[in-house]
């Protein structure tokens, strides 16, 4: 169930006409490029991504290891978030990949530490930082709905790293302009335990 603004819910999806999922990540980036870009948005971006920390950080409760990312930019930046793991004394990794094919593993790092280019231009910790298995996953998106399902990038690391690892809680981070009434679901996808978003949370 959602909780917070009722704009969460499944009516504030994006009434789009049934698309691939290539047509969605099309619309859905531009849509979030443009919320992102857009100047009457840009003073309350800051405010809105604390406030997004604030639905999210009663989630962390009880993570020892917690995943974050680096934000592309338009992604929803997840520092303020992690920063509060850090004050309750979690562990903070980032996903490190070196190919397409290979899996994403996560290594330990810490605000401050070195970030390296990655293979597909983002960045992520240096090769010989430890590795390490969260307990909790903070996952970027381009899509969701109010079924907590996820769309990404198209690449399948996050799916493959949440097969992977099962017990670990996935919790995603979106702006309410990311989200659509259904998404396409594939056998490989596999679904958020929640997102947070500028205006509250959301369960599945």
């Amino acid at each position: 169930m959602a909780t917070g603004h009722a704009a969460c819910g499944p009516a504030s999806g994006r009434d789009l006409e049934p698309m691939d999922k290539s047509e969605l990540r099309r619309t859905l980036r531009a849509a979030r490029a443009r919320f992102v870009a857009d100047e009457a948005v840009a003073a309350q971006l800051l405010v809105d991504t604390l406030q997004l920390a604030e639905h999210a950080a009663p989630h962390l409760a009880g993570a020892r290891i917690v995943a974050g990312y680096v934000s592309d930019g338009e992604e929803v930046d997840p520092l303020p978030l992690l920063f509060r793991a850090l004050d309750q004394g979690c562990i903070m990794v980032l996903p490190r990949i070196t190919g397409r094919t290979a899996p994403m593993v996560f290594h330990r790092w810490f605000p401050g530490d070195d970030l390296v280019p990655g293979p597909l231009g983002l960045l992520q910790p240096r090769a010989d930082a430890e590795i390490l298995d969260p307990d909790l996953i903070l996952a970027p998106l381009v899509g969701y709905d109010a079924a907590c399902n996820r769309l990404g990038q198209g690449a399948g690391f996050y799916d493959r790293a949440f097969a992977a690892r099962p017990d670990a809680r996935r919790i995603g981070l979106a702006w309410t302009v990311q989200a659509v009434d259904a998404l396409p679901v594939d056998p490989w996808d596999v679904p958020l335990h929640g997102i947070a978003t500028e205006r509250g949370w959301i369960a599945a």
